[in-house]
């Protein structure tokens, strides 16, 4: 999840949100925190976009359709990528569940082979997975992620991984919000970690100590305004919503090279940072 990222799967809100009134019709039911503003979220993509291309990364689009929501923009749920093929999700956010159908064209309109998909009663997010290294994952478990997917991950994965770690989530702010395990986790380099400590459990947070992964802690009044959501698009080179600035100086002081971008209506209001908004499926060792 750190190495220097070569290939992206986005999708761009004139694609995912489309219009002004489909924003407006579906932010409520999507339990969003206010409602995005169009215009100004393309412009605010689009810097998104050159940051990427400024990273030299191949960047693939979702196309529009007609089956998905607002919440398509967030590219980085609906599968989860191995080195055996993608895993396809079974979103445990209802209004979710069509975008794994949509991811699975693109990829195999690119050759990438599908490994398998999450069936019900399982549900899984591709949010709730961290890749500790090739061979050992941890899974968040909550209220997007439930036990049977985790089972039915391990079984999809057993010839590929060694170690499937379940996490367990907290109830925290209840079951309509997004809490993922990458909420409160970020990878920045294989021994370098952000996170969010008050919302891991001890065991993992200790497992994660004794991997010698040195932890970098958010700050409580940066975790609401997504702190914690950072994506590394090459070993300590990520990028993170502005309006950080304790969480990015910390950041800074180990050596990481922080980009920024206003996050006001493409992540806040719907709960989905920089990491969610991007799919990477290739990555260099």
């Amino acid at each position: 999840m750190v190495g220097s990222l070569k290939r992206v799967l986005i999708k761009h809100p004139k694609d995912a949100y489309q219009s002004q009134a489909k924003i407006n019709e579906q932010s409520r039911q999507l339990n969003y925190i206010g409602v995005p503003d169009y215009n100004k979220a393309i412009i605010d993509y689009e810097r998104l976009v050159d940051f990427l291309k400024s990273s030299s990364i191949q960047i693939d689009y979702l196309p529009k359709d007609n089956i998905t929501s607002l919440d398509s923009i967030y590219t980085h749920d609906p599968c989860v990528v191995t080195n055996g093929g993608i895993i396809l999700c079974n979103m445990g956010k209802d209004l979710r569940i069509p975008e794994s159908t949509s991811i699975a064209s693109f990829f195999k309109s690119v050759g990438v082979p599908i490994l398998g998909q999450i069936e019900a009663p399982g549900t899984l997010e591709g949010g709730d997975v961290v890749w500790i290294n090739e061979r050992t994952v941890a899974v968040g478990e909550g209220y997007r992620t439930n036990a049977e997917g985790i089972h039915q991950f391990k079984t999809l994965l057993k010839n590929h991984v060694d170690k499937v770690i379940s996490v367990p989530l907290p109830h925290w702010t209840g079951e309509e919000d997004c809490l993922h395990l990458m909420s409160n986790v970020s990878p920045i380099d294989n021994d370098l970690y952000l996170v969010y400590s008050r919302l891991l459990p001890v065991s993992f947070r200790q497992y994660l100590l004794e991997l010698q992964i040195q932890l970098i802690e958010v700050p409580d009044e940066e975790y609401a305004s997504m702190g914690c959501n950072v994506l590394a698009v090459a070993p300590r080179k990520v990028i993170m919503i502005n309006g950080n600035p304790i969480t990015k100086l910390r950041l800074e002081t180990e050596g990481v090279e922080v980009h920024t971008y206003d996050g006001s209506e493409i992540s806040i209001k719907g709960a989905g940072g920089p990491t969610c908004l991007t799919r990477p499926y290739l990555r260099s060792k």
